[in-house]
């Protein structure tokens, strides 16, 4: 059974600590239930995600066989190298999505109905008609709207009464979109030949290097301004994160050159140790700034000229 598990991908969910910042901003902005029943409901919800993800892990796998054989790497998969029984993969996949439902019950019907939107996502993704992982732009925008997926499963576990801002929501998915553009960028420059990209992944027929970092930059121009916005209405304070967020988008598009890239495996990110130092200290400054007052940053927030 080590290759229907392998399929899975657990050594892929670590990504889902995406949720964590949902929680985060669930705090900021609404009253929190009591410390043991929201650790209770964190672990069920972390659980049913990784169990949701995976299923949408299985049919990627399935489905993308016929072009992973063209990848460097990813022809060692064991859809591609080894014989696998269709059935067996989707009983597999009905399991898991099964399984990651049955437990999001446990938490709420908001929070049910965003794994199922989570679920329908990976559909969407990967499977014909749509299949928008073949199409250029879109296949970044799509797979990245998982990201604010996510932020909403943390923002649910705490409350399942209100929503989160529509900015810091556009934010996360375009600083999602722009992680996965980067990591499109890095694969293209990886596998060297724009013939075999093409083959490997369709929308790569249409792409280029220029293309994939132009696109990159402008979403993360977008992510960063929505979360500007977000940062200055809810918590002045936190404009002071800005720069070291702008210098977290820079470092991340500098690890994309290295070569065979870590940005190309996000689970593989916490082998960059000065990354992990940084995303530390960015969250340290966070919390200093939430219990820390700076009542002259209010002079910014009020129209003025300086007479000269």
């Amino acid at each position: 059974m080590k290759k229907y598990i392998k399929i899975a991908r657990p050594d892929h969910w670590v990504k889902n600590i995406f949720i964590i910042p949902g929680l985060g901003v669930a705090f900021l902005l609404v009253d929190i239930p009591s410390v043991t029943e929201l650790l209770y409901k964190f672990l069920i919800a972390f659980a049913a995600t990784c169990m949701i993800a995976s299923a949408n892990y299985v049919i990627n796998e399935w489905l993308d066989a016929d072009f992973d054989k063209y990848h460097p790497t990813k022809k060692y998969r064991p859809v591609v190298s080894e014989n696998m029984k269709f059935s067996l993969v989707m009983t597999e996949y009905v399991v898991l999505a099964a399984i990651g439902l049955g437990l999001s019950l446990l938490i709420n019907f908001s929070f049910l109905i965003t794994e199922v939107w989570l679920l329908v996502m990976g559909i969407i993704y990967n499977v014909k008609p749509l299949r928008t992982k073949d199409i250029p732009f879109l296949d970044v925008i799509t797979e990245s709207i998982n990201n604010m997926i996510r932020l909403l499963l943390g923002w649910f576990v705490v409350t399942s009464t209100e929503v989160p801002p529509g900015s810091i929501l556009l934010g996360y998915w375009m600083g999602g979109a722009f992680l996965m553009g980067i990591k499109r960028f890095a694969e293209y420059r990886m596998i060297g030949d724009p013939k075999t990209a093409g083959l490997y992944r369709k929308s790569f027929a249409k792409y280029n290097e220029r293309t994939l970092l132009c696109s990159s930059m402008f979403y993360a121009f977008c992510s960063t301004f929505c979360m500007g916005i977000f940062l200055i209405k809810y918590r002045l304070e936190y404009v002071l994160v800005m720069p070291f967020l702008f210098l977290l988008f820079v470092y991340y598009l500098y690890i994309a050159f290295k070569d065979d890239s870590a940005v190309q495996k996000p689970e593989k990110l916490y082998k960059e140790k000065k990354l992990m130092v940084f995303v530390g200290v960015i969250v340290l400054i966070v919390v200093i700034l939430t219990v820390v007052d700076i009542p002259g940053l209010k002079l910014f927030q009020e129209p003025f000229l300086i007479h000269i």
